[in-house]
């Protein structure tokens, strides 16, 4: 599958990286002699903070090409992203070039904020509006207006690169989000030029309060519950009256003087200026990661489209022994020192050892069934250091697999084959109503004896049996 990106500021380096990282290969046309270099340090930022969102390894990433002819960018696309300035006349000069010159299977979708399908398409151009929201490579949101054919062909698509689609209903400018983020925006120019808040204040109020509750309920859950037992109708009653109160000034636009765009830019440059750019972007995206990891763990909000998309990830070539951990090493895991804490090696290693449970049927419907298995002891030999973004790869040796007793050994090696650690580790299977140890169901015992008389006939593992202090 091939994307054709055209505009190579922010946001069309951001498709890139979101197409490039899911095994899309992309050509970038921009002329603008600095595009290149721009939409590579945006790919950089991605390759750093991506792939931490996942706990399985990304497909293979494509081939990335940079054309100055439009023709060859667009040659057998299967998605063309115009992302190019907010100047009407100057998409429907683009727009008609692109639908002219991209094949007929080919999506083309504009980045456009404000202006609505039927206004690209005025001159014949045949574009949907595909709106993302930056970092494109990380927020899954895309607000997709247009043709229903062709918005149920984006959706597919947009699916299969971990986004999440959102089809307007009706054309309006705007779409839906940015309608809700000119609100708050308008009503945050009004409190700075009147003197209530300054940039930093306001930006405090947002991500201390309901910024934190939006990100995994948004707004109207969030008033359902403010409603209480009695819900939403109760919410509405009490706290409806106050709509007709003259709080906001949300009709109203303050003017645009050089003295407010001074008063702004200076608060900004106290707030934010000692950082630089990119600083800024690894700050967000790492935040960014840390909040959509902690969302995946109950499958809320952006947390459930990872989930989902991590699901469609190709599994990782077979192996003398079962791969049961590929995935890149995320900034959260490294230390003072920038290599992985100790901590994560275990955490590593409980996944692996949660993959090999599934292997043998151990999996969330046994659990859920009333049986498992309960680590009772860890051995783990840090035997050398592993930093942010290096591959992790677990493989697993069943040392003793017969009726209570499961006994592990994971070997964590980086993305060149070199141990970087081993994690011996035993496990009792456990009635869960019982809390006490028994014999695993038939199916699962079987397949875990199937293990482990085929790794009986390999060498015993290096390092297995240690205790800790045990001289070499």
């Amino acid at each position: 599958m091939k994307a054709a990106i055209v505009g190579g500021g922010v946001i069309g380096g951001g498709w890139a990286a979101r197409f490039l990282l899911n095994g899309w290969d992309v050509a970038v046309f921009d002329p603008d002699p600095e595009a290149q270099r721009k939409i590579l340090e945006v790919i950089a930022n991605a390759r750093r903070s991506l792939p931490s969102l996942y706990d399985r390894s990304l497909p293979d990433a494509g081939a990335l090409t940079f054309h100055e002819e439009l023709a060859d960018a667009l040659h057998d696309a299967d998605w063309v992203q115009e992302s190019i300035p907010e100047r009407l006349d100057l998409k429907h000069k683009v727009l008609g070039h692109l639908s002219d010159l991209a094949p007929q299977k080919a999506v083309i979708g504009s980045s456009t904020s404000g202006f609505k399908p039927s206004e690209l398409n005025a001159n014949g151009a045949r574009a949907i509006v595909a709106h993302p929201f930056n970092p494109v490579y990380l927020l899954p949101l895309v607000e997709l207006v247009g043709d229903a054919n062709e918005t149920e062909r984006a959706d597919r698509i947009l699916r299969s690169i971990g986004m999440f689609p959102l089809i307007v209903r009706k054309e309006i400018d705007a779409h839906i989000a940015d309608r809700l983020l000119e609100a708050v925006w308008r009503e945050s120019l009004w409190l700075v030029k009147d003197g209530i808040a300054t940039t930093e204040e306001i930006d405090e109020a947002i991500r201390m309060g309901f910024g934190l509750r939006w990100a995994q309920m948004g707004l109207f859950e969030t008033y359902r519950i403010a409603g209480g037992e009695a819900g939403m109708k109760h919410f509405m009653a009490q706290f409806g009256p106050a709509l007709e109160w003259p709080w906001t000034k949300l009709m109203d636009v303050p003017e645009f003087t050089e003295e407010l765009v001074d008063l702004i830019a200076g608060q900004s440059d106290a707030q934010s200026g000692h950082l630089d750019i990119r600083e800024l972007e690894r700050l967000r995206d790492d935040n960014l990661v840390a909040m959509m990891r902690a969302l995946k763990k109950n499958e809320s909000g952006a947390g459930a489209v990872i989930t989902r998309h991590e699901k469609s990830f190709p599994e990782t070539e077979k192996a003398d022994l079962p791969v049961t951990l590929d995935r890149q090493v995320p900034q959260s895991w490294t230390d003072y020192n920038g290599h992985m804490n100790e901590a994560h090696y275990l955490e590593a290693a409980a996944a692996a050892t949660d993959r090999f449970m599934e292997m043998i049927g151990a999996d969330a419907a046994y659990v859920a069934s009333g049986r498992s298995y309960f680590t009772v002891e860890n051995h783990i030999r840090y035997l050398d250091e592993i930093h942010a973004g290096d591959r992790l790869v677990a493989t697993t040796q069943v040392l003793q697999g017969a009726g209570k007793k499961m006994h592990l050994f994971h070997f964590l090696k980086n993305g060149e084959g070199r141990l970087v650690a081993t994690v011996e580790t035993l496990l009792l299977h456990v009635d869960l109503k019982t809390r006490a140890s028994s014999l695993p169901s038939e199916a699962v015992g079987e397949a875990l004896e199937t293990f482990g008389t085929a790794h009986a006939q390999m060498p015993f593992p290096e390092g297995a049996g240690r205790f800790v202090g045990q001289r070499n």
